[in-house]
């Protein structure tokens, strides 16, 4: 009859989803539009300078995702566990740490430009083009580095929507200032990097509001506060746990390097362009690659966490059907219709149009694969299997495409160049079913599927969703009471456990409105029972907010518990009772 329905999960997911959907999308599109603006204003061959430099942008990719995403998820880890000063520490050092690491890519990439820009391109011909653009653009990191991470935590602090508005924000600036700049001013390609900067800039301003809002729950600590070896084992935890997903962006920079320079070899400044036409239409399916993984992410390793093995899988799940869905959509449209990407481009030259029509149609085969390993990177590092997503992310972003790429060249061709993306992914996919495969085989099959989530026993865990109305909370409080006499409980524990239920959604319903589900889950241990019970009404303590009151249900509930731990966790009232089996 309570049979769990997930309408809270799902509910959530898509708060969550959508804005961080729109928040990829304004990143994403942005870069995609750009592109298209560079090559109207400027040419396309430009484009092949912002190919070049790219390699900036993915490397500060690596920093802010490394630092915030990681930082973002132990600080929602460290809530779910009740740890307030943990979860404000760890936001604290996250966020002064990607303020030093910004500056320190400006200041080094000022002092190293000269060298490294003819690392990064083997074509004289472009090197004042990348430089004009390099430059200007590592004006924008400390803001990029702050913005993003920053954007991190204030969507897992329930406002996702701030996060959404102030990349949105940055990225409608970027693309009116492209046209100031570039068309008014004749800055050139110059114009286009100072443009980004400028948005940059702009939507750091905007996401701080955040220190102003009444209803954020992350404090920031001052340095003072927090002793020299805390922050640096925060900092280290930090990097630690977002290093593996982050890794995909330092990767894919080493990647760009290694491709560019092969590509420039072997196919010249037609195929440079052709493959900045190919990432540029990857950005697409990034947008909802990014946008399923980091909306799973927060949510994954909270439930994980909590040991809500059935929730996770829901979550997977739900992320996975958007990953693959979208991917074969945008293959589909990309390689069905090419005309429109080189119209979009200005791609006219009839020496091009052949180079870009058939990387095109090739590259794009591999989104299906990306789609898989980009979830399953997030998830093993939202779940703390952090040397199985870095190995899957070595594996995926450097080994197997990096060896392909001079294997396949060699046998087939300048097809085996985009060949070896297609072939990265399958290897990849491979690899991860291997590994799981060997995991649910060491662990007895205690951990299985290919995602590799816990199996719990039947019986031991009761999972329930109750309708916000008052009989609803009868019915289900008897119905534990039933449970736990069937599996042996004596009568006065079961009669507690029910009563403290009870006890407890009286309040939830008493206290909110407009509420339509609670979720309860009953996990039966060996010293403890263990009632889990969250809602997204008003934000409510019922330890610290009623001690003073005597006779209310929340009274009660404080006197028949043995403990009550709380805490405001993704935007959910997250309360877990501990009743003790002796």
């Amino acid at each position: 009859m309570y049979q769990r329905r997930y309408d809270l999960l799902s509910s959530k997911f898509r708060e969550f989803f959508l804005p961080t959907l729109m928040t990829s999308m304004a990143g994403n599109i942005c870069l995609f539009v750009d592109s298209i603006i560079v090559s109207f204003l400027i040419g396309a061959v430009n484009l092949s300078a912002i190919q070049v430099a790219s390699p900036l942008i993915t490397f500060v990719n690596l920093i802010y995702w490394m630092v915030g995403l990681g930082g973002s998820v132990l600080c929602s880890i460290a809530k779910s566990e009740f740890d307030e000063d943990k979860s404000n520490s760890i936001f604290s050092v996250s966020i002064m740490s990607l303020i030093v690491l910004g500056v320190i890519v400006l200041i080094l990439g000022l002092l190293t430009k000269g060298t490294l820009i003819p690392m990064l391109t083997t074509s004289k011909q472009i090197i004042p083009l990348v430089d004009g653009y390099f430059t200007v653009l590592l004006f924008g990191m400390p803001f990029l580095c702050y913005l993003m991470s920053l954007s991190y935590f204030v969507r897992a602090d329930g406002l996702p929507n701030l996060a959404f508005r102030s990349i949105l924000l940055s990225n409608i600036v970027n693309i009116i200032m492209d046209f100031v700049y570039i068309k008014f001013f004749g800055f050139g390609i110059g114009g286009a990097a100072l443009a980004t900067t400028t948005g940059y800039a702009v939507g750091s301003i905007y996401v701080s509001t955040y220190f102003f809002r009444s209803e954020r729950t992350l404090k920031f600590y001052k340095i003072s506060k927090i002793k020299l070896h805390n922050a640096l084992n925060y900092f280290k935890n930090i990097a630690v746990s977002g290093f593996s997903s982050a890794s995909t962006q330092l990767f894919f920079t080493v990647q760009l390097i290694i491709y560019n320079a092969v590509i420039g070899v072997v196919l010249g400044k037609y195929g440079l362009t052709a493959y900045s036409v190919c990432r540029s239409c990857s950005f697409i399916i990034y947008i909802f690659l990014i946008g399923a993984s980091q909306t799973m992410s927060p949510i994954v390793s909270v439930y994980y966490q909590e040991e809500d093995y059935s929730g996770v899988d829901y979550v997977v799940k739900k992320a996975l059907k958007i990953a693959l869905g979208s991917s074969i959509a945008l293959i589909l449209v990309f390689t069905l219709v090419p005309q429109t990407v080189l119209t979009l481009y200005s791609v006219n030259d009839p020496n091009i149009i052949p180079v870009v029509v058939n990387a095109l149609r090739i590259f794009m085969i591999s989104f299906v694969g990306v789609a898989v390993t980009f979830l399953f990177t997030f998830y093993t590092q939202a779940i703390k299997r952090n040397s199985l997503s870095l190995s899957t992310s070595i594996i995926e972003g450097f080994v197997a495409p990096i060896a392909l790429l001079f294997i396949l060249n060699a046998i087939i061709g300048s097809n085996g160049i985009w060949l070896s993306f297609v072939g990265a992914e399958v290897i990849t996919i491979i690899y991860i079913f291997i590994s799981t495969r060997y995991i649910s085989k060491k662990t007895n099959g205690e951990y299985g599927g290919f995602f590799i989530n816990k199996k719990i026993p039947t019986g031991d865990v009761l999972d329930l969703t109750v309708d916000c109305n008052l009989k609803e909370t009868v019915g289900v409080a008897q119905h534990v009471e039933k449970y736990l006499k069937d599996l042996g409980t004596d009568d006065r524990k079961s009669m507690i456990v029910s009563l403290s239920i009870e006890e407890m959604l009286v309040n939830i319903i008493n206290t909110n409105e407009d509420l339509d589900s609670i979720d309860v889950l009953v996990k039966i241990q060996e010293e403890h029972i263990l009632v889990s019970i969250k809602d997204q009404g008003v934000e409510f303590n019922p330890v610290i907010e009623n001690e003073n009151l005597e006779f209310d249900n929340i009274s009660v509930l404080n006197k028949i518990a043995d403990k009550i731990d709380y805490a405001r966790v993704l935007g959910f009232n997250s309360t877990v009772i501990t009743i003790k089996n002796s």
